[in-house]
């Protein structure tokens, strides 16, 4: 566990060993962290069966929160894809002091997480809508 000089925030090596395993093996269709007590740690772990619905449940709707999503979707030419998305929400009712560390935390610990393809930054439900998945995902 290692601590980020700017924000103070560490990254518990589970985020990074859950992550993997999403990667990888594909065991988990999302990841939602939060920062409690000065580190990132992970809350919930959706299982591949789980709905973009059962993700979007699950981030609390006046907390700031990171999530990891793999995203499956159908290209063009009738091909079978995934994306691996971080999503970096934050919405407007959350407190300013939650917001300050999660913005500043945000890219250290996206670095920590090696193979994220898309970045989305959202304050409501609609910034990180399927529609919007599915325009960034190409």
């Amino acid at each position: 566990m290692q601590a980020n000089a700017a924000s103070g925030i560490a990254v518990h090596d589970d985020c990074k060993l859950k992550f993997l395993e999403l990667k990888a093996k594909r065991t988990f269709r999302f990841i939602v962290f939060k920062i409690e007590e000065k580190q990132v740690i992970v809350e919930k772990l959706g299982e591949p069966a789980e709905s973009y619905e059962d993700f979007a449940a699950s981030l609390p709707d006046d907390e700031c929160r990171y999530a990891v999503y793999d995203y499956d979707f159908v290209t063009v030419e009738n091909c079978q894809k995934s994306r691996i998305f971080f999503i970096a929400w934050c919405p407007d009712t959350a407190k300013v002091r939650s917001k300050m560390i999660y913005a500043s935390s945000k890219d250290r610990f996206k670095r920590e997480l090696d193979g994220i393809q898309v970045e989305l930054q959202a304050t409501d439900p609609t910034e990180m809508g399927l529609d919007v998945f599915k325009s960034r995902a190409n």
